[in-house]
Order: C-alpha cells, then structure tokens, then sequence
C-alpha cells in the first residue's frame, strides 16, 4: 500500500470526554509514544491549552517536522472548515470554536478534522475490510469488486461513515451517515442510539432480570451469562443483545437500502457479535409487507456474514453463469446475485480511525499539490 512506504509524517489525536491523546504517524504506523492529557472539557481555555500542549509535546519528539494535523472530534460541527459546535460531552465549546483556524496559526501547519464515525469508515474502505473482501472475491476468480463501504462504532453510542469509491461522503452539512439519528425499530418514538449503545444492552437486561443485581452489569458481563462463564438471568442476557441486533438491523437494512455497499463493524460492543449477528440478520434478510398483508423481501439484496465461513463462501462463489449474446456466438460473465456482506473491524475502532485520519491528511496535500 502506498501509505505504508510515504515518509510524511501527521499529529493525531484521540478526543474523548476526559482525556486527550496525542500521538504521530508516518507510513501507517505510530512512531512515538503516545501523550495523554486531561480535556478539561468544561473549561474552554483549559480545554483548547491541552491540546496546544500536546501536539506541542508530540512535535518534541519527532525527528522532522510533520505535514499536517488530523483528527476525529465530536460533533455537532463544521468538518470542512474546523468549526466545533455544542458539544454534549466538552461543555466549554458551546457557541461554536474555530478549532482547525486556531491550530493552523499555531503550528503552520495544515489541519483536517472529521468525525470518528467517518474516519474509522475510511479507515477500513483503506486498509481493512474493503480490501479484504475484494481479495476474497479475486482470490476466487471473481471479477465482482466493491468500492463503498458504511462503517458503524457500537459503544457508548451509535456512529456511522459512509465510503464513495474511496472519497469520505461528509454530505453538505457535515452531518452524513448520521445512523444514530435513524428510527428505533422498537420504540418507535425514540432514536436508533437508544437501542444500539451499551446503555441499551444494560437497561434490557436490567429491566427483565429476574435477578436482584445490586450493580449495573456491562455488555461483557452479560455475555459472559450466555456463555455460562457468569452467573445471571439467561434469558433477559439473551433478550438484551437480540433486541440489540433487531435494532442495529433495521438500521442498516435502512442504511444499505441506500447505500448498496458492505458494512463494517467496530467499537466495544462489536465484541459480542456473535450475540447480536443472529437477530441482525433476521431483520436484513427478512421480510416486509404491503398494504394487503403480502410479504416481500426486506432489501432487493441478499447480506451475508462475512464472520461465517460458509456464508463467506457464499458470497465470494456468487452466481457466476455465462449468458449467450443474442445473434451471436459470443457469451458473457453474469452473476445476477446482488449481495453485500457485514463483518468485524479488521484494524481495531481506534487503529482504523487513525489510519483514516492520516489517508484522509495525505489525500488532501496530495491535492493541493
């Protein structure tokens, strides 16, 4: 891959709710050891003087000066133009920070600021899943190659980016492939997050356990009661991540409905796959009515689960067939199995939001120049 032997080097970081962390990467790879600050995300100056200092701390480190900065940071905001809005869990930012300008001034250096949703997509459209599947395809003679790719984090919320023949889709408000905002198939009032987090998985189980837990359990807790590894009321463990699935997959059946494309995986609850995959695929691969009660297929495609090895297989073998050109002699490849696949992050949420941010980085100065 052409990142991996590019010596420019590009500032990372990592916002979350309490701390900052700051790192650099040339060819793919961190090449310092990481800096970790608080966000002092209540207090805007102290909040925009942590990540002054930790770039700054980085730069100390390197043995050449880096070409740009990039980096995912929550949202509401302006991506294209640096501009940060009110932000939930950095309260000091509230009214509108034009973080990439000041950056720029202080460093001189480019900046480039996305969405983690949008960068882990990217991402793995690069270096992970995207890359993968088409090898499978042409491992196997198969001339059918994908070029879009809907990534989605499953953790403390619902993210989302969408891959366009390997250009970020951002949409005209910076607010694209915003999927936690989509219907909950459930509670039908309510948003897609409030089924598809770690709060979703705990508040189920919680509610319909039979069991007097004195404290909250996480998702790997729960899992860990269907595996038998813990004690705990099975069948409301079962019910927390089949509702889980029922609602990611409603989501993505909306999703690829528009998209056409494969979709990737990540984040902390993407741990417990296999829990949720059964009643996410029920719903992709399902059915849906009209008026008089007929049913019809859910989407026009089939998904398969590339985690399967015997649906990977499936999807790779397709319905390859040769069809006869009419008035001639001549026949042609058809394969009229229109079909996407859902699998895991290949590259780890965080490593697949880093590389994003660094293609994304090198993609642009590649333009400009």
């Amino acid at each position: 891959m052409l990142y991996k032997n590019d010596r420019r080097i590009v500032l990372t970081l990592d916002a979350g709710g309490t701390n900052f962390v700051f790192s650099a990467i040339r060819g793919m790879e961190s090449i310092v050891d990481s800096v970790v600050l608080p966000s002092n995300g209540d207090n805007l100056s102290k909040c925009l003087a942590s990540i002054i200092d930790g770039f700054k701390t980085v730069i100390s480190k390197l043995d050449s000066k880096p070409s740009a900065i990039s980096f995912a940071f929550p949202g509401p905001a302006d991506y294209p133009n640096g501009i940060i809005g009110d932000l939930g869990n950095l309260p000091g930012f509230k009214g509108g920070v034009a973080l990439s300008s000041m950056l720029q001034e202080q460093f001189k250096l480019p900046v480039f600021i996305n969405n983690d949703g949008d960068l882990f997509a990217y991402g793995e459209a690069i270096a992970g899943l995207l890359p993968e599947v088409n090898k499978m395809l042409s491992d196997v003679g198969n001339s059918k190659q994908y070029r879009n790719l809907f990534g989605v984090t499953l953790g403390t919320g619902f993210g989302g980016g969408f891959v366009v023949n390997n250009q970020l889709y951002i949409g005209d408000n910076s607010a694209g492939a915003e999927v936690w905002l989509m219907r909950n198939s459930i509670n039908v009032d309510c948003f897609a997050e409030e089924g598809a987090s770690i709060r979703a998985v705990q508040r189920v189980y919680h509610k319909h356990s039979k069991r007097d837990e004195k404290q909250l359990l996480s998702p790997k807790e729960i899992s860990e009661i269907i595996d038998g590894s813990r004690d705990g009321d099975l069948d409301a463990a079962r019910l927390a991540f089949q509702t889980l699935g029922t609602v990611v997959g409603d989501a993505l059946a909306n999703v690829v409905t528009l998209t056409d494309s494969v979709v990737v995986i990540g984040g902390g609850l993407s741990k417990s796959y296999k829990y949720f995959a059964p009643a996410m695929f029920s719903q992709l691969n399902g059915k849906i009515s009209n008026l008089k009660g007929e049913k019809i297929d859910r989407l026009e495609l089939k998904v398969f689960d590339l985690e399967n090895t015997e649906q990977r297989l499936l999807f790779t073998k397709g319905e390859l067939r040769k069809v006869k050109v009419p008035f001639s002699e001549a026949v042609v490849d058809y394969d009229p199995l229109k079909r996407v696949g859902v699998g895991l992050s290949r590259l780890g949420t965080s490593y697949a939001v880093a590389v994003g941010a660094y293609a994304f980085a090198l993609n642009k100065l590649n333009a400009k120049s």
